[in-house]
């Protein structure tokens, strides 16, 4: 008995190797496809060229500005670097950082940061979030801190606790939270008065951003509430995937490249139904 316990202990550690190394890598493929995808994290926090492309060796390193009444907030460096990045920040620190906006110090992250929205993302979609922000490289760039000339609040709201799965067998809740949680598109599309979201206007759109990725030009958020005349409300399923995965319009016109186009790309079809599911399910803006 004794000389079988001791063939059997090496297969244990192997099958328990095995197990963890699975886990890390199904972990890191559900962080690829979210970071990549509806997050599209690299949208703000990924430097651009002049011509809107993504500079390549600055992946994650920072320094987008938005400026708004009473706000000048630059996209931090979320690289692995320990001096000018989040390098030395724990998995539960960058959890905290993203869904309660609260850096490892204690100070807030403000707007235009979606923690308000954050604060419902899984916990298990967290550790695929942190999987993959593990694997970014690190690059030194040193980030001006935001401004703001309007109150912040003391929180987010109380400190988030354990958050589980959403299942997709309720396709109103899992499409609420693909877009609204994990997609925070309402972040861009509802209206903001003095700095807060006026949720009564949800999706609304007509936020105003001058000069976006300092690119030159001015961009409008659209209304994609289901409005049959200011809204999407009689765009097709077709159309309005085109509009998110290509930037095309109803009538064929490029809209400008503010949104996260290529990111949406890569979402599967699966995944842009639900989409489609939350944005029929809303009231239409403005309300009669």
């Amino acid at each position: 008995m004794r000389y079988s316990l001791t063939l059997s202990l090496p297969l244990l550690i192997i099958a328990t190797s095995t197990s963890c190394t699975q886990e890390q890598d199904e972990l890191l493929a559900r962080g690829t496809y979210l970071m990549e995808g509806i997050l599209a994290c690299g949208n703000c926090h990924t430097p651009k060229s002049a011509d809107a492309v993504p500079i390549a060796d600055m992946r994650f390193a920072g320094a987008f500005v938005i400026e708004e009444p009473g706000v000048k907030a630059y996209a931090s460096n979320i690289t692995m670097d320990d001096e000018t990045g989040i390098g030395t920040w724990s998995d539960a620190e960058i959890i905290r950082g993203i869904r309660d906006g609260i850096r490892p110090d204690g100070t807030l992250i403000g707007p235009p940061m979606p923690s308000p929205f954050y604060r419902n993302i899984s916990d298990n979609d967290m550790r695929a979030i942190v999987a993959y922000m593990r694997n970014v490289d690190p690059v030194s760039n040193i980030v001006p801190a935001s401004e703001y000339g309007i109150p912040l609040p003391d929180a987010w709201g109380p400190p988030v606790g354990e958050v589980p799965d959403v299942s997709r067998d309720d396709p109103l809740a899992y499409s609420t939270y693909f877009t609204v949680a994990l997609g925070h598109c309402t972040e861009c599309h509802t209206p903001m008065v003095e700095g807060m979201h006026d949720f009564t206007r949800t999706n609304e759109g007509g936020r105003v951003f001058e000069n976006i990725f300092d690119l030159g030009f001015t961009v409008i958020s659209a209304n994609v509430s289901p409005h049959p005349e200011l809204g999407i409300g009689t765009w097709t399923d077709e159309e309005i995937k085109r509009a998110i995965t290509q930037g095309i319009s109803r009538d064929g016109r490029e809209h400008l490249p503010a949104m996260a186009y290529p990111y949406y790309a890569t979402i599967t079809d699966e995944d842009l139904d639900a989409i489609i599911v939350y944005l029929r399910s809303l009231p239409p803006m403005p309300a009669d």
